[in-house]
């Protein structure tokens, strides 16, 4: 199988294993993911504002690329997916957004055709956790690990479509695929701080602490995550646990970890 692939500007400075391990990993399980020529950074965030269509030309240029080799584009990064997802949906359902970007990158036009998954979900809908499974070499049995969501991955629900936004279980899927035991706890899903670092460090740490603290009051020895900032967030406000990227837990347990 092949799909298009994008990066983000992250996972080529400060979160180079989320994208070497992504790689690798894919390989192993039978995926070609053939990075888009010449993307450039998603915006960083969804603005909401209907005038504001400048920074979501990026993303739609890559979901267009993707769509003329007919492959599903995979992100790895949550606030990357996010903004790709958005955008997307709102190539579909915004007529007159959609009017507006296209004007921009005419002759070519796109009005949502591109499939918009994320890593998460190429590992569960297009490969299948059973797969992966008897490609494990190195099963992590006896590890308690806690995935952490954060804000973005499921976040607007009626658009990320990829779990249930109160009660998601596709990263604890994973873990037990790869023979350890996911640890469930309230706070997986709550904001780390990270956006509001710059505004308040104290309430940043905060936040972060308690979602640390919550995972190793339920038994948890490791977090792992999809999202560059939720890693920095966490471990730069002190986590006493390792907190490590989903496709570096994976690459351990396929045996291609470094």
């Amino acid at each position: 199988m092949k799909a298009s692939y994008f990066p983000g500007c992250t996972l080529k400075t400060k979160a180079k294993d989320l994208d070497k391990y992504a790689r690798k990993c894919a390989e192993v399980l039978g995926v070609e993911l053939e990075e888009i020529k010449e993307w450039q950074c998603c915006g960083g965030v969804f603005t909401t504002s209907k005038d504001e269509l400048a920074t979501k030309l990026s993303s739609v240029r890559a979901l267009s690329e993707a769509n003329k080799k007919n492959q599903p584009l995979v992100s790895v990064c949550s606030a990357c997916h996010n903004v790709l997802k958005q955008t997307n949906q709102m190539m579909k359902d915004n007529g007159e957004s959609a009017s507006h970007v296209n004007n921009y990158i005419a002759p070519e036009t796109y009005n949502g055709e591109t499939e918009v998954i994320h890593y998460l979900e190429l590992l569960r809908d297009k490969i299948g956790f059973d797969k992966i499974k008897e490609k494990v070499v190195n099963p992590l049995t006896g590890k308690k690990i806690a995935a952490y969501y954060g804000c973005l991955l499921l976040r607007p629900g009626k658009v990320m479509a990829m779990d249930d936004v109160e009660n998601p279980t596709i990263i604890e899927d994973l873990i037990r695929a790869i023979g350890a035991e996911p640890v469930i706890y309230s706070y997986r899903n709550e904001c780390c701080g990270g956006y509001i670092a710059l505004e308040s460090k104290d309430l940043a740490k905060a936040k972060s602490q308690k979602v640390v603290d919550n995972a190793k009051q339920k038994g948890a020895e490791m977090i792992i995550t999809a999202c560059p900032l939720c890693l920095y967030n966490l471990k730069k406000n002190g986590a006493d646990i390792p907190v490590v990227y989903i496709t570096e837990i994976l690459a351990e347990a396929l045996g291609v970890k470094e």
